[in-house]
């Protein structure tokens, strides 16, 4: 399907919702999920199932609420079948600006009070920059410079919770669903989309999931390269030593071969010739730039015992004034890319922050209220289908330029509404 041949942005966005609607099932869903795309497209201070209602039916609230919570909530609609439908409409238009060149992994994190709301617990929240009581998504992005979708979405079940039948049972949480950690879960979204046929691209991960080596050696396995963030005490070989056989780790984490030493030390130790000032993007006022290294290195890790371990890019970031590198990458890419284009793809992991920004601040996705498994998933998929939308609707400009989620008219809301959670509620 084509929106843009479509006419106004109202006759595309019901183009666009009958794409989705072939794959809901009853037609008594039509209406609601007409409606709750609409609701998170126009402007608001919260997109959760009462401010909604009140914005797309305000002669008709009440029983308009109680249909958009059935829907999100209660309604048996497959996530995968929907987000498969986004994709298929939205990468024509993605694809207008260049091929998928990247698969991002990362995870975003809601702040919740109380211990109710399934999944939530004191973890580390990404939003607030420390330990706090949360709820913890990991997805799965296709990416190219111009723009970025998210295609694979699923809650992280801390332990605690996997082992609670009674919370379990009433968060509604699938009897298959068993502890993952959040690398297991994304390398488990890789290998889907491996399976699923997507358009083929370099994933891209920060050190939380970079420095696991199970992660690597699984991308690995499935023939999908990487630029992996990973944190100064890896340990490598540099280009030009290395292991004379394969040994296991000891108790110390170390081969028991000589050499071995970490990304740090590797940084330190390289020559002043080594380090170039590299710039990679266009931003806001000049293009970003920064002094950059790059060696082959063979990795020490324990994933792989049984076959030659290859040769990688370490890519090392010392900003000019830093006392000392602030960031290391591993990379599968060829051993003939150019630097900047190593610098390149590891810096293009900024569109799955792009995403996350533009999902919560224009499309709500952190403001749903619901506690159950089935509902905090619906509600990410409307939310990742109506940014499909506006994906869909407009050029991909630079990140400088305003972006806005204005395409229909604000719509008048009930005398004195105040939606709960507003800062006018007060």
């Amino acid at each position: 399907m084509n929106l843009r041949s479509e006419g106004d942005a109202g006759a595309r966005f019901s183009a666009y919702v009958e794409g989705l609607v072939s794959v809901v099932g009853h037609a008594d869903r039509i209406g609601p999920l007409r409606d709750y795309c609409t609701g998170l497209i126009l402007p608001g201070e919260r997109k959760s199932v009462e401010p909604m209602a009140a914005k797309t039916a305000p002669a008709r609230t009440a029983p308009q609420h109680q249909s958009l919570l059935h829907f999100v909530g209660v309604a048996a609609w497959p996530d995968g079948k929907v987000l498969a439908k986004v994709r298929e409409m939205v990468l024509p238009a993605i694809q207008q600006h260049g091929p998928i060149e990247a698969w991002i992994i990362d995870d975003t994190a809601f702040p919740k009070q109380g211990k109710h709301s399934v999944g939530v617990h004191h973890q580390y929240c990404g939003q607030l920059g420390k330990q706090a009581n949360c709820q913890v998504a990991v997805s799965l992005s296709i990416a190219n410079h111009a723009a970025s979708l998210p295609v694979a979405y699923r809650l992280y079940l801390p332990k605690d919770w996997v082992d609670d039948d009674a919370r379990r049972s009433k968060a509604g949480v699938p009897s298959d669903i068993s502890f993952k950690t959040k690398p297991e879960i994304a390398l488990e979204q890789i290998r889907w989309a491996c399976e699923a046929g997507l358009p083929r691209g370099v994933a891209l991960m920060d050190g939380a999931y970079g420095s696991d080596s199970r992660l690597r050696a699984g991308m690995t396995a499935l023939g999908v390269t990487y630029v992996a963030g990973v944190q100064p005490k890896a340990l490598v070989w540099p280009s030009g030593s290395g292991p004379r056989r394969q040994g296991k780790l000891n108790n110390k984490g170390r081969r028991d071969e000589p050499g071995l030493m970490s990304i740090k030390e590797v940084a330190l130790g390289l020559p002043k010739r080594a380090w170039r000032t590299i710039r990679w993007r266009e931003g806001s006022a000049d293009w970003l730039s920064s002094r950059f290294a790059r060696v082959r290195v063979r990795v020490g890790h324990s994933q792989t015992v049984s076959q030659l371990i290859s040769q990688e890019w370490l890519l090392i970031e010392w900003p000019e004034g830093e006392a000392e590198p602030t960031k290391y990458w591993l990379s599968t890419l060829p051993a003939n890319i150019s630097f900047r284009q190593l610098v390149d793809f590891a810096k293009l992991r900024w569109r799955i922050e792009r995403d996350y920004q533009e999902l919560k601040q224009e499309v709500g996705l952190g403001h749903y209220e619901g506690r159950g498994w089935r509902g905090f998933h619906h509600h990410a998929t409307m939310c990742i289908a109506a940014y499909g939308f506006l994906i869909s609707e407009r050029e991909m400009i630079p990140p400088s330029r305003p972006r806005s989620t204005t395409i229909f008219t604000k719509p008048v809301l009930p005398d004195g509404y105040r939606p709960r959670g507003s800062s006018l509620a007060a």
